[in-house]
């Protein structure tokens, strides 16, 4: 087995993890955290899908591709944790 099959197999595994969480997980933050799985999963995979062997130039789209979707899921996850928040919140303020 290669290390780029091995990286890549791996990849698809912390996705399909993530992805399997997400569907599976009752709490919110926890359904976050596993969103936040499936992106490093994702991008595991973009990047292996990058690299060449070191004769040759790595393929800087998927480079690119992975830096703007860290900064996305990063804003994407302060996002959902407000709402996360907020949500809270207004159910504390139900029970009361």
């Amino acid at each position: 087995m290669t290390p780029d099959l091995i990286y890549g197999v791996t990849g698809i595994a912390v996705f399909a993890i993530g992805l399997v969480g997400a569907i599976v997980a009752q709490n919110r933050l926890r359904r976050v955290l596993a969103l936040k799985l499936c992106s490093v999963g994702a991008g595991f995979v973009l990047i292996v899908a990058a690299w060449r062997s070191p004769p040759d130039a790595p393929d800087p789209v998927p480079h690119a591709l992975v830096i703007t979707g860290i900064v996305v899921m990063v804003s994407a996850t302060a996002v959902a944790l407000a709402l996360i928040r907020r949500l809270h919140s207004l159910e504390a303020e139900d029970d009361a």
